[in-house]
């Protein structure tokens, strides 16, 4: 049995929830068992995870885990987990995904791998797993052997997939701890996609010389259906919000498509964002460091490129 836990922040499915029930999927797949699914706390819709390939939704209607606690959180999955008879847990490689994995593995004894980008291959009684060490700069492959497994899946490592139909809900009791943590309020960004599930990212740096000219960022991302990033100076500034800061030091992505304006590829920045499927590199300096990473680069003055770059993606989209 592969067990996967669908986060719902706020009650509501992300991506993050469909990319890890069709990565759980496709495993159950080659490991020759089914796919169950796990929500805590009140969710709408649940039952749409059958889509992605859940053979059964359970959900822990108890709304003392409408707010996230790690502890409390563990210990839900884990007695689920062994209710069930789990081979192998998978949570998204998100804050939460990653506060609770460690925890999960030791309470399971068994195995982790954090960071998962590719499926797992079987290998005698237990897995063989790969994932992205060192910045991103080389790949390791760990084999796992312990009963049960725990899997955190990197974002954009794959892609939802409609395989099957909406199922019923389940609804289960767990004999589990009560968290300590009480949430009193919760303030978020809305109106966006959040940076770690944006496909395409349109991102900025110094070169904008002051905040007042972020303007032509926003009209580019505007079109293209973008999350706006910044590098660390700029957050540092305050500039831009720190919930934008992208890089080693800020948030790790990996979406389809990157665009870094007027920033010279640090190899700090470079280690947050050398995972995207595509780069694009728009600076005046043709020795910045980021053109050695770029798939496609563009050396001139970024305010003059973007605006023109904007109106032809504006005059593309208006013939089609």
């Amino acid at each position: 049995m592969v067990l996967v836990f669908a986060e719902s922040p706020r009650g509501q499915f992300k991506k993050a929830a469909f990319e890890a029930v069709t990565y759980g999927k496709k495993a159950a797949d080659i490991l020759g068992v089914s796919c169950v699914a796990i929500t805590l706390g009140s969710v709408k819709d649940a039952g749409e995870l059958g889509k992605y390939g859940a053979s059964r939704v359970l959900n822990v209607s108890d709304n003392a885990y409408d707010h996230f606690d790690s502890q409390a959180y563990t210990s839900a999955i884990a007695d689920i987990a062994k209710q069930v008879g789990a081979k192998l847990v998978v949570v998204s490689h998100s804050s939460t995904g990653k506060a609770v994995a460690g925890r999960l593995a030791v309470r399971l004894n068994g195995g982790l791998v954090s960071g998962a980008n590719s499926l797992p291959v079987v290998s005698g009684n237990g897995i063989r797993v790969k994932k992205s060490v060192f910045s991103g700069k080389a790949i390791a492959e760990f084999e796992l052997s312990a009963s049960v497994n725990v899997l955190s899946l990197m974002g954009n490592a794959v892609k939802p997939e409609v395989s099957g139909a909406a199922v019923s809900v389940e609804n289960v009791s767990v004999n589990s701890q009560k968290g300590r943590v009480r949430v009193k309020s919760v303030r978020t960004q809305e109106g966006i996609v959040p940076l770690p599930e944006a496909e395409m990212v349109v991102s900025a740096g110094r070169g904008m010389k002051e905040p007042g000219n972020w303007n032509i960022v926003e009209d580019l991302a505007a079109v293209l259906g973008a999350t706006t990033a910044c590098s660390r100076p700029v957050a540092d500034s305050h500039w831009r919000p720190h919930h934008e800061h992208v890089g080693q030091t800020g948030i790790a992505i990996r979406p389809n498509l990157y665009i870094a304006i007027g920033i010279s590829g640090a190899i700090q920045h470079l280690a947050g964002v050398n995972n995207s499927k595509v780069i694009v590199v728009i600076n005046k300096d043709p020795e910045a460091p980021f053109f050695k990473a770029a798939d496609y680069g563009i050396v001139g003055d970024l305010f003059d490129v973007v605006p023109r770059l904007t109106q032809a993606l504006k005059k593309f989209k208006s013939q089609g």
